[in-house]
């Protein structure tokens, strides 16, 4: 199974702009449009498409945040699959895609995410990669998360 990460382009972008989430998971995170117009209000952010055998299945956003902590954050700020691929596993395959991403990318130790607690089958995905609370709200009132790397096995669920 070929999984890929890739940059959003005026090649993709109007196909980026078609993935949705199903009617009750819009509360839980931004349209791809308002990610996309957050990523050319701050350079941090990188928007990517999450394709799997080629196929665009889902998309994230992530970026390094100088300012932030001690010596920066990794942030996993947007991630998504598009409802018609939900519920095949694809999305463990693209945390696990997207954590070994972020750590080659970054040389990072930690890798922060945010989400609304009541959102269970995001909550319980995170967990399960080994995300846990860590007491702070974003700005949004989003519980923050953050997952601590240690060698091979950060990447494991």
């Amino acid at each position: 199974m070929t999984v890929s990460i890739r940059e959003v382009t005026k090649e993709n972008v109007k196909e980026i702009l078609s993935l949705r989430v199903s009617d009750h998971q819009k509360s839980y995170i931004e349209a791809s449009e308002q990610s996309l117009e957050d990523a050319k209000d701050c350079t941090f952010y990188r928007p990517a498409g999450l394709y799997w055998e080629h196929v665009l299945i889902g998309f994230a956003m992530y970026g390094f945040f100088p300012g932030e902590g001690h010596s920066g954050r990794v942030w996993l700020d947007r991630f998504m699959i598009d409802e018609n691929f939900q519920g095949q596993g694809l999305g463990k395959m693209m945390l696990t895609a997207l954590i070994e991403h972020l750590v080659n990318l970054y040389h990072c130790k930690e890798i922060y995410l945010s989400l609304y607690e009541d959102n269970h089958r995001a909550l319980y995905l995170y967990q399960k990669f080994g995300f846990r609370f860590n007491g702070e709200l974003d700005i949004n009132g989003e519980k923050v998360m953050v997952k601590e790397l240690s060698g091979l096995s950060a990447y494991s669920f």
